[in-house]
């Protein structure tokens, strides 16, 4: 037990003991009583309660904070995966970050822009503790975003790993998982940084990692 208590505890970025990250846990868990139900709406919560948006800096500690993705209403995937490792947290759910290089074979014009690359190398989702295992959630798209774009959500039931799917819809090839990083009990913000350099274009780097990337 030991081992999993670091994965109980707040940093200055997952503050799972800041008052509107316990109120919102509890308000969304309200009524269930096992963990695999409360995991599960914490999950949707964040997946359609959170929407998406890649193109919000991401080069200080607040702007990964769990109560201001939280108070801000959307969030890129590293930013939707702290708050969910925050909520889960807060009501005693072990829950820990997990990076990923993917390649996205249908990223947006708009993110393409911004690299030099179809390849993200920081993708964040979540790892959570349940009966005795750790659970892969990747609350990343939002059900608007899913249908919009013809993506297949993810759907999490508590017990397998939820993580996005290779193809779409309508069959064209999506997500492709080229290297795992392992699980991290807090943000990696120094790595973050040090993975997105030789990936970003100027324009990038001054809109996702500021100024001072240059």
């Amino acid at each position: 037990m030991k081992e999993r208590e670091k994965y109980l505890k707040p940093t200055p970025v997952i503050d799972c003991g800041h008052k509107t990250v316990q109120e919102k846990a509890n308000e969304v868990t309200k009524g269930q009583q096992g963990v695999i139900g409360k995991a599960s709406r914490l999950f949707y919560f964040v997946r359609d309660g959170i929407k998406y948006n890649p193109y919000l800096p991401r080069y200080l500690p607040e702007h990964f904070r769990a109560s201001n993705t939280l108070s801000r209403g959307e969030g890129f995937c590293v930013q939707k995966a702290v708050l969910l490792v925050a909520l889960c947290r807060a009501i005693g759910i072990p829950a820990r970050l997990r990076f990923a290089i993917i390649r996205n074979h249908l990223l947006p014009e708009k993110v393409a822009e911004l690299l030099n690359t179809n390849i993200l190398p920081d993708h964040g989702y979540t790892e959570l503790y349940i009966n005795d295992k750790w659970v892969k959630a990747t609350p990343t798209f939002d059900l608007q975003i899913c249908q919009k774009n013809q993506i297949i959500p993810v759907e999490f039931d508590g017990i397998n790993d939820a993580k996005f799917h290779p193809h779409t819809q309508d069959g064209r090839f999506h997500i492709e998982y080229v290297l795992d990083r392992g699980p991290f009990a807090d943000i990696p913000l120094h790595e973050i940084r040090k993975w997105l350099l030789p990936v970003l274009k100027p324009e990038g780097k001054r809109l996702i990692l500021g100024e001072e990337a240059l």
